[in-house]
């Protein structure tokens, strides 16, 4: 799974800033946002998308489907649809794994 290093301290974050969080490209943000219900930006009146932390959280979800678990567009909104609850849950006991897992690591080099 992606790093994702960044705390969230603001209301709302840049399509640039969310881009950099997922190490991805801009398109692909607004792509996802188009083809995910689930993602909803403010924009202001020159159409500056801002995104919530909720809307990151739904990215993460999204990027775990699909980058890393390998989903189509298709089966990820499936998946989402069928059963969102489970899903959210298992991206987040990944998360949790991948941080006890540096933090060892972490805790190997030291020794």
């Amino acid at each position: 799974m992606s790093e994702i290093k960044h705390k969230i301290t603001k209301l709302y974050y840049s399509i640039g800033e969310v881009a950099t969080m997922f190490s991805v490209n801009n398109s692909l943000i607004r792509f996802w946002e188009k083809e995910f219900n689930i993602i909803k930006p403010k924009k202001n009146k020159k159409g500056n998308r801002y995104f919530t932390v909720k809307d990151i959280a739904n990215f993460k979800i999204i990027f775990h489907l699909v980058k890393e678990r390998g989903y189509t567009l298709d089966g990820a909104k499936k998946k989402l649809r069928e059963n969102k609850y489970n899903t959210v849950k298992n991206v987040e006991i990944v998360s949790q794994l991948q941080e006890i897992r540096a933090q060892l690591v972490g805790i190997r080099e030291l020794l």
